[in-house]
């Protein structure tokens, strides 16, 4: 059984699936700077109602962001803890291409990276970036229930990835079985946090 996490957001999702990637149940919910009280109990629960231990992990896959640093701390943390208690494989996956990957009908995603700012992937791109809110484009978005509202977004389609991510988790499995590096495995920050210092052109360095 796979477990994906993404916490890159307010908008957080669970899911697991079957070693070949078919989703079991996938769960999602708004929070408000909560992840850490919320994430592991939710896990908890949806693995109890469908009858699933922690002997039936097979692979722990978690999205990468860019996105919300807590929330993306919070998910690394736990999925690095289970990955090395379990002795399982993990896998990073970035979690604005899973938000579109789950959203067909979308354009662009986008996570909050300030006041007026966001991190933007769009469907034609190699990689996010960093927009100003006036510069968005008017197309089919997804984005966070909290930045829809405060940017004023009232088309935008809520991320839910977590069974994405496990699919995505799984075809890497099958032809790589080690999956990524638990030791260097991180979120994907396009800038550093208020208060910290940036290396390597642009990126924080959390381990």
């Amino acid at each position: 059984m796979i477990i994906g996490i993404d916490a890159a957001s307010t908008d957080l999702s669970l899911a697991l699936a079957e070693p070949d990637g078919a989703v079991i149940e996938e769960v999602a919910w708004t929070t408000a700077q909560r992840q850490s009280a919320e994430i592991l109990p939710r896990l908890l629960e949806l693995m109890e109602r469908n009858g699933r231990g922690w002997d039936r992990v097979s692979a722990i896959v978690v999205g990468t962001g860019p996105g919300s640093f807590t929330g993306l701390r919070v998910a690394m943390a736990l999925a690095k803890g289970l990955a090395v208690a379990l002795e399982r494989p993990i896998v990073g996956v970035p979690s604005l291409e899973a938000w579109l990957e789950a959203q067909v009908d979308a354009v662009a995603a986008i996570a909050r990276a300030g006041a007026r700012e966001a991190y933007m992937l769009t469907r034609d791109a190699s990689a996010p970036v960093i927009v100003d809110r006036d510069a968005l484009p008017q197309v089919a978005m997804v984005a966070p229930a909290e930045l829809a509202v405060a940017f004023g977004l009232a088309d935008a389609r809520q991320p839910r990835a977590a069974g994405v991510m496990s699919r995505r988790a799984a075809a890497r499995l099958a032809a790589d079985p080690g999956g990524d590096d638990v030791r260097t495995i991180e979120p994907i920050y396009l800038r550093a946090p208020r208060g910290m210092t940036t290396a390597n052109e642009g990126q924080v360095k959390w381990l």
